[in-house]
C-alpha cells in the first residue's frame, strides 16, 4: 500500500524524511524522536518548528533542558530565524526549570491543555520527556504526566514532537520504555557502526507511524550547516499501517 493520500501532512523541513513519510507527518500526530546523545534530537525539533515558521505557522518549544539563549544560538548557527520568530510572536520558547519539579508536573497534568488552547500553536516540540519522566516520583505519576502531556498536545490539534533519550544498552527503545507507547509515531536516530564496532555515521529509521504507511528502511543522515538532511535513496514504502 502506498502512503495514504487522504491524510493531511505536515512537512518536517528535513530533506529526505518527508519522502520517507509520504509527504510529512500526519497532521495532529504526537511523534516521538528518540536517540542517543549527539544524534540531533534538539536539532530535529528546532528544524521542525523553523519549517512551520517559514509557512507562517505558530510554534511552541517546551524546553526542560536548554535555556532560551542556547536554543536561539543553535537556530542562528543553522540559519533559522528563531530569534526573529520569537520577536514576531510566531514562536514561543517555554522553559521549565527542573528545580521546580512539583510545579512543573502540576502544570503539565493540569493547566497545560488550557495554555495550549490559548497559544493555539500549529507545531509543538517538547525537549525532552526523558527529564520530565525523571522528575516524576513513581511509575503511576510518570504515566499520568506523560499521558497528560500527549493528551494536551492532541487536544490542541497541533502536530507535536516529543524527544527522548534512548537506552544506551538497547538504543532502539527509550530509557523509560513508556514514551513510545503514548506516541502515534516513533523516529529513531542512531549511529551506524562498522564490523569492528566503530561508529561511522548516523542513521534514521521510522519505527512506526499510525494510520499511514511509511518507509521502513534504515537511511543515513547528516547534520550540516542547514540542519539535518536524510539520504532517502532506495526508499521502500512498507505495506503495513
Amino acid at each position: 500500500m502506498s502512503a495514504s493520500s487522504g491524510t493531511a501532512r505536515v512537512g518536517t523541513g528535513i530533506a529526505g524524511l518527508d519522502e520517507m513519510l509520504g509527504g510529512g507527518l500526519p497532521s495532529g500526530h504526537v511523534v516521538l524522536v528518540t536517540g542517543l546523545p549527539g544524534t540531533g534530537k534538539t536539532c530535529f525539533g528546532l528544524q521542525f518548528l523553523a519549517a512551520g515558521v517559514a509557512r507562517g505557522e505558530k510554534g511552541l518549544f517546551l524546553s526542560l533542558e536548554e535555556d532560551v539563549a542556547p536554543l536561539v544560538e543553535s537556530g542562528r548557527l543553522f540559519g533559522w530565524p528563531i530569534d526573529e520568530a520569537i520577536h514576531a510572536g510566531t514562536l514561543k520558547i517555554l522553559r521549565l526549570d527542573p528545580k521546580e519539579t512539583r510545579q512543573n508536573l502540576q502544570r503539565i497534568q493540569g493547566s497545560f491543555a488550557k495554555e495550549l488552547a490559548e497559544l493555539a500553536p500549529k507545531r509543538i516540540v517538547v525537549d525532552s520527556v526523558s527529564l520530565l519522566n525523571m522528575l516524576s516520583e513513581d511509575e503511576p505519576n510518570r504515566r499520568q504526566t506523560l499521558f497528560g502531556l500527549a493528551g494536551a498536545c492532541r487536544a490542541s490539534g497541533a502536530t507535536a514532537i516529543l524527544t527522548a533519550e534512548a537506552d544506551p544498552t538497547h538504543p532502539a527503545v527509550t530509557r523509560d520504555g513508556l514514551s513510545e507507547y503514548v506516541a502515534d509515531g516513533v523516529v529513531l536516530l542512531g549511529y551506524s557502526t562498522a564490523e569492528d564496532g566503530r561508529r561511522v555515521g548516523l542513521s534514521l529509521r521510522v519505527l512506526k507511524m499510525r494510520r499511514t504507511s511509511h518507509a521502513r528502511t534504515v537511511q543515513p543522515y547528516r547534520i550540516g550547516p542547514g540542519g539535518i538532511t536524510v539520504d532517502a535513496k532506495a526508499v521502500d514504502f512498507g505495506s503495513g499501517m
